[in-house]
């Protein structure tokens, strides 16, 4: 049996994952929108062979003016335009957008992602999110972002009817026969015949079955919501954990959920965030966090901080004092965790915190050289805290260095591969085969 391989995607933000990385000499001073440089940083992680790219997305802006005049993500591209573009550009990394289920139909979202899946020749994958934002709701006629449990509640039948619609057709349904006039077999056709508590969609999908059977289903909540809905629906999950322990608790416990939905621990890929600064020696790694912390500016930092800990406005409150005791958030709950497990941990100010969390936005940041890049990949990876990395670059010049560096010395210790294995996203992550559902005959009783 092979040897167990990382698997790395990049989460795909044009001039890195630190919030002031755009301010960076060497960023593109249109960077989100330029399709030669979205191309380009798509080409760039294939020839590295990461698995994904990945594009994260939301309806709104922030209503914070201050915050939002000094962000590169004042201006956001759909990204279900841009990974068409990348798809024709590319020939064997994964395309993954985040779409909400809040805020989007079922229907259309299926077919959206199936389309891809053909376009790209079975590399599409959906980021599903419940949204954590309060403008989004305004944006879609909605007075207030429903409630946490409320969001799941509907996101679980969502991603009920998605899947079944993506099983609308048997492989071989499509006949194309011009000899005897028949395009399509229709006892190879599946209606759903749904009808739930939010969503009533007869079907079928007019989109052929994926060439990869089913997009690939991506989802990030931490909370016992999110998980749950990861454990039942999910092929891979983002994490946001800090420490290794907090890692490999989060991965026992997700992993120990798929069982009782009659799933496999290799059906689904923990994948933690990782935003590494790497540098020549220890010292010349700092040196470049130190510079990029520079560029933040304390209105980003208080807003962003707020935003993240679940719309908790800290302006009013002393910077250089602690953080105060939080409501339950009806936004993320997990990210809100891991902030305030980190602030009581290491007795942060507010400043501190926003100082270390929003660079990397929650997310594990590693700094030091190469090899120590890869030591510290591979303690998690081989302790049972992940399954490989989300790796989010934090300037314009990481995603070439970590490429050219970090991946050739995880290549040397046998973690990661030289070539891609298969043809299509579900391939390469070596996930089971799913199983589809029984569903009814197109014509038949429901």
């Amino acid at each position: 049996m092979a040897a167990r391989q990382m698997k790395l995607g990049l989460f795909f933000e044009p001039s890195g994952r630190h919030i002031a990385a755009w301010r960076h000499p060497e960023a593109h001073p249109a960077a989100g929108v330029s399709v030669e440089n979205l191309v380009a940083i798509a080409k760039q992680a294939e020839a590295a062979l990461f698995d994904f790219v990945f594009i994260a997305d939301n309806n709104a802006v922030w209503e914070d003016i201050a915050y939002f005049q000094r962000i590169e993500r004042s201006a956001v591209l759909d990204p279900m335009i841009i990974l068409p573009i990348l798809a024709m550009a590319t020939r064997h990394i994964g395309l993954i957008a985040t779409v909400s289920t809040t805020y989007t139909q079922p229907y259309l979202l299926a077919r959206a992602f199936a389309s891809l899946d053909q376009v790209s020749r079975g590399r599409a994958g959906w980021n599903l999110v419940t949204s954590m934002f309060e403008g989004e709701a305004k944006n879609f006629s909605h007075g207030a972002h429903p409630q946490h449990a409320d969001r799941y509640a509907r996101a679980q039948e969502y991603a009920d009817v998605v899947l079944g619609l993506w099983e609308s057709f048997d492989t071989d349904a499509f006949v194309r026969d011009k000899a005897s006039g028949v395009y399509v077999d229709p006892t190879k056709i599946r209606t759903l015949g749904h009808k739930g508590q939010h969503f009533s969609v007869q079907g079928p999908l007019n989109v052929p079955r994926s060439p990869q059977l089913r997009p690939i289903v991506v989802q990030a909540g931490s909370s016992d919501a999110g998980q749950e809905l990861a454990s039942r629906t999910a092929d891979v999950v983002f994490a946001a954990q800090q420490t290794l322990a907090e890692s490999q608790e989060f991965y026992a416990c997700l992993k120990a959920r798929l069982p009782r939905h009659g799933r496999t621990p290799d059906s689904l890929v923990v994948l933690p965030g990782m935003s590494p600064v790497i540098g020549e020696s220890e010292a010349h790694a700092q040196e470049k966090y130190e510079q990029l912390q520079e560029l933040i500016q304390p209105e980003v930092g208080i807003s962003l901080l707020s935003t993240l800990i679940g719309g908790f406005d800290l302006s009013a409150y002393p910077p250089d004092g602690p953080l105060p005791e939080l409501p339950a958030t009806s936004g993320g709950r997990g990210r809100q965790q891991v902030l305030t497990d980190m602030a009581r941990r290491e007795n942060l100010t507010i400043r501190q915190l926003y100082k270390r969390a929003i660079g990397s936005r929650g997310h594990w940041q590693p700094i030091g050289t190469p090899k120590r890049i890869a030591d510290m990949m591979e303690e998690r990876f081989l302790a049972g805290g992940a399954d490989g990395f989300n790796v989010m670059p934090p300037s314009p010049p990481d995603l070439a260095e970590f490429a050219h560096l970090v991946v050739p010395e995880l290549q040397r210790r046998g973690l990661f591969r030289r070539a891609y294995e298969g043809a299509t996203l579900r391939d390469n992550l070596g996930l089971d085969t799913p199983v589809p559902a029984t569903r009814s005959p197109a014509g038949a009783d429901a």
